[in-house]
C-alpha cells in the first residue's frame, strides 16, 4: 500500500515538474554572434536572457527607458540565481530516469523529492523578480501586466502568473 502511495506521489510530483518545464517553452536564443560556437546548444548567458525579457515587457508595457534599465537589472539578478537550479534540475530529470530504468524506489523517491525542491526556489525567484517588476510600474502598466501575466502561467520569468487579482 505505501509503494502504492508513493508511486502515486511520484507521479503527481514528476507530472507538477514536467508541466512547468514545458511551459517554459524554450528560452530565448541570443543573436547568432553572441552564442558560442564550442556549444551550440548552450542557452543564453543571464545577461541576455534577461535582455531579451525587457524587450518583450517594453513592447507589451511600454518601458520608459529608466523601468528598462531597473527591470534589467531584476531579470538579470533573477537569471543568474536560476542558471545554476536549471542545471541542477537537468540533473535530478537524469538522475531520476536512471533510477526508473533501476526500478528503485528509494532513488526515484529521492529524485523526486529533488526536483520539488528545485521546482519550488525556480518558482520563488521568477515570482520574486515578477513582484519586484510590478512595483516599478505605473498604474496603467500594472493594470497591463496583469491582463497578460496570466495567460504566460509559470515559467521562464512568467513566475506565478503576477500579482493576485483581487
Amino acid at each position: 500500500m505505501k509503494i502504492k502511495a508513493g508511486i502515486a506521489a511520484l507521479l503527481f510530483l514528476v507530472l507538477t515538474a514536467s508541466v512547468l518545464l514545458l511551459a517554459q517553452g524554450p528560452p530565448p536564443g541570443p543573436p547568432p554572434d553572441a552564442q558560442s560556437s564550442s556549444d551550440p546548444q548552450a542557452p543564453p548567458d543571464p545577461a541576455t536572457q534577461a535582455q531579451h525579457h525587457v524587450q518583450m515587457l517594453t513592447r507589451q508595457l511600454t518601458l520608459t527607458t529608466a523601468q528598462q534599465q531597473q527591470a534589467t537589472t531584476i531579470f538579470t539578478a533573477a537569471a543568474t540565481a536560476t542558471s545554476a537550479l536549471h542545471e541542477q534540475m537537468k540533473t535530478a530529470h537524469q538522475t531520476l530516469q536512471a533510477a526508473i530504468i533501476a526500478n528503485n524506489s528509494t532513488n526515484i523517491a529521492a529524485a523526486a523529492a529533488t526536483i520539488g525542491g528545485l521546482t519550488t526556489q525556480l518558482v520563488t525567484s521568477e515570482a520574486t523578480a515578477q513582484a519586484a517588476l510590478y512595483q516599478i510600474l505605473t498604474a496603467d502598466q500594472q493594470t497591463k501586466f496583469t491582463e497578460f501575466e496570466p495567460s504566460r502561467g509559470h515559467g521562464h520569468f512568467g513566475g506565478p502568473g503576477g500579482p493576485p487579482m483581487d
